[in-house]
């Protein structure tokens, strides 16, 4: 498994939920990222968020199409983030959707770890590229 690690900027603009969705506390946001280094890529998607009565408490799903090059080769993938917070206490994964890799970047599995460091944002990222029959 390859492994590569850089930094990311990434904007979340607001937007409104739909008639059936609103109301009882989710929001929605689009994500607009650039990623830099081995992984130089945009990243576009939507996530869905809700904060939970407790201090410290929320939840958030999105889907995340990135395009661009990895570790030199060119194409694109789609990433499905998962994340809670439990009264602090963090959990996230961040998976490449099987099957959602195309052009060089066919065959493409792996997990994406964020962290936030002094309101930078890094990414390490753990992938394999495989052939496909």
């Amino acid at each position: 498994m390859a492994r590569v690690e850089g930094e990311f900027d990434v904007t979340m603009s607001p937007e409104r939920m739909s008639v059936g969705a609103s109301g009882f506390g989710l929001g929605r946001m689009v994500l607009d990222k650039r990623y830099h280094g081995a992984l130089e890529a945009t990243g576009n998607g939507e996530m869905l968020t809700f904060m939970g009565a407790a201090q410290g408490s929320a939840g958030y799903v999105a889907m995340e199409r990135v395009e661009g090059t990895l570790d030199g080769l060119s194409g694109g993938f789609t990433l499905q983030h998962n994340g809670i917070m439990d009264r602090g206490l963090p959990s996230l994964a961040v998976l490449v959707v099987p099957d959602s890799g195309s052009g060089d970047l066919t065959g493409l599995s792996g997990k994406l770890d964020i962290r936030n460091e002094d309101g930078k944002h890094y990414y390490t990222f753990d992938y394999v590229i495989a052939a496909i029959p």
